[in-house]
């Protein structure tokens, strides 16, 4: 009888542990929840401070509106762009869908190379030796004088946009991956080694797993600097786009509109930036529990 009761205890005591991480998890959701509305509380009270100010500033110092627009004027340029059929060339919908289009082909380029050399100067020092001084040169160089030379090769279309988007958003991905990629614990390589695997596998299963947090923190980086590179592009020369928008509005003097375009893209570039994170947390969820 000792044996079995003894046995029945191991089981309720297997049975309470295994029910602990799930209560643990359970517990954790909510918390999560609580902590992300009170952060979106704190921003929007932010954003209406800011907002106050802006207006009060305006009010009572006389600012005249050449230099800094009232926020209801802004709001009015937003309305008149975005209360428009989505296919009206005087909305805002058009141009907003031309720069994305473009800074998400130039984002999927420059962070496709990016991993790809990163993680060829990772599994070989002298493919680092040969390529990471051209990337530093590379990146050192002003982005703005780049810039026109790459509109004057690949004209005012779409190809220099997306050169551009692809040029900034290159550099954060190719330093990060190979970071992480070099961060490997040895013991785990040896451990891999120790088990016959192939290099192939070794990177796949360990190394690249590892550096998922750098790669994703180069991509948060990367997402908005292919949106400014395209809106770069733009104001040098285009025919359709955001920065097309802005370069129109600077012309006849409409401060409203341009305080409403750069409205719209800080508002893009929250969004990108929620969505890289947000797929962060699906792919690298690990690391996101150990966070918490």
């Amino acid at each position: 009888m000792q044996p079995a009761a003894a046995q029945t205890a191991a089981q309720r005591d297997g049975h309470a542990a295994a029910a602990a991480p799930r209560e643990g998890a359970r517990k954790t959701r909510p918390r999560a929840r609580r902590g992300e509305v009170r952060t979106s509380w704190i921003t929007l009270a932010g954003l209406a401070v800011l907002i106050a100010a802006w207006w009060l500033s305006v009010r009572l110092l006389h600012v005249p509106s050449y230099i800094l627009p009232d926020p209801l004027a802004v709001v009015r340029a937003l309305w008149s762009g975005l209360a428009v059929s989505p296919a009206s060339a005087t909305g805002y919908y058009l141009p907003l869908w031309s720069t994305f289009c473009n800074a998400a082909i130039g984002f999927a380029i420059g962070t496709g190379a990016g991993l790809v050399l990163g993680s060829l100067m990772a599994e070989s020092r002298t493919v680092e030796r040969l390529l990471m001084p051209y990337a530093f040169a590379l990146q050192s160089l002003p982005k703005v004088a780049i810039a026109p030379l790459i509109v004057i090769w690949l004209g005012f279309g779409d190809g220099s946009k997306i050169a551009i988007a692809a040029l900034l958003s290159f550099f954060p991905i190719l330093i990060n991956s190979f970071t992480g990629l070099r961060a490997v614990e040895p013991e785990r390589i040896d451990l891999m080694r120790s088990l016959s695997a192939s290099r192939l596998e070794t990177y796949r299963i360990v190394k690249l797993p590892n550096a998922a947090p750098y790669i994703f923190a180069g991509l948060d980086m990367a997402v908005v600097y292919a949106l400014l590179g395209t809106i770069v592009a733009e104001f040098l020369g285009a025919q359709q786009g955001m920065g097309v928008v802005i370069t129109q509005a600077q012309a006849v003097t409409d401060v409203a509109g341009v305080f409403a375009a750069l409205v719209i893209l800080g508002a893009m570039g929250i969004l990108l930036h929620a969505v890289v994170r947000r797929l962060e947390k699906r792919v690298v969820h690990w690391a996101d529990r150990n966070k918490r």
